[in-house]
């Protein structure tokens, strides 16, 4: 089981994140791509990514925009891991 961030924590991890928001109990960020062919093959590789932490984020896709939002749902809030997992989209693929 994985404890619930604090606010404190929370905000500093967020600021370590750059440009992802916080909406209650999710972190989220928007996406932009040239057409909906690149907003795919960034979906298919944050799916990979989210299949090695185990760890799946909510996904919108609307045509060359991409929505994210974790949140750790089993712990009904935010946990290292959601930040740990966003930070590794913006490492590698964002």
């Amino acid at each position: 089981m994985a404890e619930l961030l604090d606010e404190e924590e929370m905000q500093q991890r967020l600021d370590e994140l750059g440009d992802w928001e916080r909406e209650g109990n999710d972190i989220q960020k928007v996406f932009e791509f040239e057409d909906f062919g690149a907003a795919m093959r960034f979906v298919n590789d944050v799916a990979k990514l989210a299949d090695r932490y185990d760890h799946h984020p909510d996904i919108d896709i609307r045509w060359n925009r991409v929505r994210l939002a974790l949140s750790s749902h089993s712990e009904g809030g935010l946990t290292a891991r959601d930040f740990d997992v966003a930070g590794e989209i913006e490492q590698s693929i964002g």
